[in-house]
């Protein structure tokens, strides 16, 4: 199997959230830098936040390195 790695400048391992954390991903994208991208990790692949990213002008790419692990590398189209 293939796992593929990001080498984003930042790490949001969202697993770590007690409760719901779109409110922490969006913080920490409004604390992203142009030049910078942050890596969201989850337990489920996150369907529902790619349509909020792309319309908040953000770009993503998806990997599922193991079972239960996403990855969201996440940058500013």
């Amino acid at each position: 199997m293939s796992v593929e790695r990001f080498d984003a400048d930042r790490t949001l391992d969202v697993r770590e959230i007690d409760g719901e954390p779109f409110g922490d991903i969006m913080a920490a994208l409004e604390d992203l830098p142009d030049d910078e991208s942050l890596l969201l990790i989850n337990s489920f692949e996150p369907v529902p936040l790619y349509d909020v990213l792309e319309t908040r002008g953000f770009e993503y790419e998806t990997a599922n390195p193991e079972p239960e692990t996403w990855h969201v590398e996440i940058t500013k189209a």
